[in-house]
């Protein structure tokens, strides 16, 4: 128990601080650096709590995926850092005034959090008996049984905004050749094909 109270601490600790580099970070492939050592301490943290398919979901979409992107974003375009921190001093008091904004709205937040006696009986009530089954089995049979629908349905938005955003990237540029589908489904025979009657040894 003392070395699970320890390791949480010690993962917690580690990602507050590779958190707060990922934004104190000049150079940002460092940022990006951080932001996965973050995510790392993270799934273990999730493992920690048992929740080893979340751990599990988080290294290999967010590190495999996402970080790994922006990494590969960040070296291969050529951003000139030093001239988007140029007139950063003349945007200094709208983002000190937007960061008072947000503090004031944390505080009265936190001022007037209260822990409901409700919540205090559900964490003293005894876990569910979930068998033998783990928790991805667990998730897996809720998704696929009772939030199918749902489940389902975030499909379909993901595919549609995968579409909308391959429509609206697309541009238009002379000289490219294309597959036009109504063009060769309406095509006739006369006009792409030609008949020549072609005489004994002068070739075609």
């Amino acid at each position: 128990m003392i070395i699970a109270t320890l390791a949480f601490y010690l993962f917690a600790a580690l990602t507050v601080a590779s958190a707060f580099m990922v934004i104190a970070s000049k150079n940002p492939v460092h940022s990006v650096l951080f932001l996965i050592l973050a995510f790392f301490n993270s799934a273990a943290l999730f493992v920690l709590l048992g929740a080893e398919f979340i751990a599990m979901i988080l290294v290999v979409v967010y590190v495999g995926a996402v970080a790994v992107l922006f990494l590969f974003v960040v070296m291969m375009l050529d951003i000139n850092f030093s001239e988007l921190r140029q007139g950063f001093l003349q945007y200094l008091p709208i983002g000190a005034l937007i960061g008072l904004i947000l503090m004031i709205e944390l505080i009265l937040v936190v001022g007037g959090w209260h822990l409901s006696p409700e919540a205090l009986q559900m964490g003293a009530a005894p876990a569910a008996d979930l068998g033998d089954k783990t928790n991805t089995e667990q998730i897996g049979g809720l998704l696929y049984t009772q939030y199918v629908y749902l489940f389902q349905a975030a499909g379909m938005i993901l595919l549609v905004a995968m579409i909308g955003a391959i429509v609206l990237t697309h541009r238009q540029r002379p000289g490219v050749k294309k597959q036009v589908i109504a063009d060769q489904v309406y095509r006739r025979p006369e006009d792409s094909m030609q008949v020549r009657k072609v005489e004994p040894g002068q070739g075609v």
